[in-house]
């Protein structure tokens, strides 16, 4: 179990830093980093709903946090619209 929590870990920390290690352009390259958090998301929940063990809390941890960060984006993807 404690093997897929650090795939899971990797796979979101590979996303992100893929997501914003280039200059951003326009609010399009918020948009790409907004859809990686959200199939990140997608398979938190998917985990959750399959795992039957006790994760003393974290999944559900990680999912509010990927539903904060998606909010963020969001918000990120409005204002650079709204600047252009």
């Amino acid at each position: 179990m404690k093997k897929l929590y650090a795939v899971i870990a990797l796979a979101l920390a590979f996303g992100a830093g893929a997501a914003l290690s280039a200059p951003i352009r326009d609010w399009q390259d918020i948009d790409a980093a907004n859809k990686q958090v959200n199939a990140a998301l997608h398979e938190v929940t998917r985990i959750r709903a399959a795992n039957h063990s006790d994760t003393g809390g974290h999944l559900e941890k990680a999912e509010q946090h990927l539903k904060n960060a998606m909010n963020e984006l969001d918000l990120a993807i409005e204002t650079a619209r709204k600047a252009k």
